[in-house]
């Protein structure tokens, strides 16, 4: 990770630049997108989750195949799928009793990949 400025520069000025301003709040995120884009990024940012996503990226997979590769426990495995599934993560197919969990769409991969390639920087 890349180190954090020790000082942060601030602004001098006190001259607001109201055609910036204007510009800005025109095309700035209302309050319920920007609260729906809050919570998506929330599910990112728990690491358990992030592994889970990880091997979905690569193989669809079962609670149990899951578990075994994150060595957690079917428990705490549903658990996090349930939430992801809520968000609209990762999306399920049952074939006879056995469910299989993969990513819900290819933005999910983007995001992932996305992220990956910002931190491996």
């Amino acid at each position: 990770m890349k180190k954090l400025a020790n000082k942060l520069e601030t602004c001098s000025c006190t001259i607001i630049h109201e055609d910036i301003v204007e510009k800005v709040i025109k095309q700035m995120l209302d309050t319920e997108l920007s609260l729906q884009l809050s919570a998506l990024f929330k599910m990112f940012s728990d690491s358990t989750r992030i592994r889970l996503l990880s091997a979905l990226l690569i193989s669809e997979m079962c609670v149990c195949d899951l578990a075994a590769s994150l060595n957690m426990s079917h428990s705490a495995v549903s658990h996090q799928l349930r939430l992801l599934k809520m968000y609209n993560l990762v999306k399920a197919r049952k074939e006879g009793k056995v469910v299989y969990y993969s990513l819900a769409d290819d933005h999910i991969t983007h995001i992932l990949n996305i992220g990956l390639e910002h931190v491996q920087e």
